[in-house]
């Protein structure tokens, strides 16, 4: 068996002496979807961002492929190919597809220029792989749809080599249509062998985009399931009473 994707191993954290993430342990294999649910306040949230480095984990392990690495940074979880598409998406309204996919790492010429036509031919081909119906390429991203923004945020992210992708809420405020286009970016992206961690309170969305579900609830995991293997009411059990019923007693 290969190593997973990611192992996190006992990990917690605690904030003015509450403890937010309490001994939790998860992995990530490669092509594969694993949702994070639970309450506001479950540490779902909290245990991502010690893996995306916003957070530094006050104990516990971090495994990249079978190799312990440590993560105090955004920097250091970039370095082990790990990226983060939060909610706000963090783009630039006024810019083009092109000027988001490399705001902060532009492409330049020979004379140190920024070479705007290259960074344009390569957002073509990135969106090729990715959403090949994308063609607003010229408009500032403000006059996109949610999942057109979604798609230049993705593909900045694999544009830049991410093998290790977390999404928090990425349908939050989408429209059915716009929702099936980012699960249609999430298919592809797991056919091209990344991981995904999903955060989401939607359970029906879980339950169709996710390979498994991870339940978090005051700081604690209350188990990990393969989607197959439990129903929609399993995982809402899990989250109100923060029971496992998959479990013996």
């Amino acid at each position: 068996m290969a190593a997973p994707l990611v192992e996190m191993k006992d990990v917690s954290i605690a904030f003015g002496g509450v403890q937010a993430v309490d001994k939790v342990s998860i992995t990530l294999n490669a092509g594969e979807v694993v949702g994070l649910l639970g309450h506001n306040g479950a540490g779902k949230s909290t245990l991502i961002k010690m893996l995306s480095g916003a957070y530094k984990m006050d104990s516990g392990e971090i495994f990249i492929n079978g190799k312990k690495v440590t993560i105090n940074s955004p920097r250091d979880a970039r370095d082990q190919n790990i990226e983060t598409i939060y909610q706000t998406l963090a783009l630039a309204d006024n810019l083009d597809a092109a000027s988001n996919l490399f705001l902060g790492r532009e492409l330049t010429n020979a004379f140190g220029f920024v070479d705007d036509d290259r960074m344009e031919a390569e957002t073509r081909k990135i969106m090729a792989r990715l959403n090949p119906n994308f063609k607003k390429l010229k408009e500032p991203v403000s006059a996109l749809s949610g999942g057109q923004r979604q798609s230049v945020a993705i593909a900045r992210a694999v544009y830049f080599n991410a093998k290790i992708l977390i999404m928090d809420e990425p349908t939050a405020a989408l429209g059915v249509h716009e929702t099936a286009m980012v699960a249609e970016l999430i298919q592809e992206l797991k056919k091209q062998g990344l991981g995904i961690f999903l955060i989401s309170h939607d359970t029906r969305e879980m339950m169709e985009l996710c390979d498994r579900v991870a339940v978090m609830k005051n700081g604690q995991m209350v188990g990990t399931e393969r989607v197959e293997d439990v129903t929609e009411d399993d995982i809402l059990s899990m989250i109100i009473l923060g029971k496992n019923p998959k479990v013996a007693a």
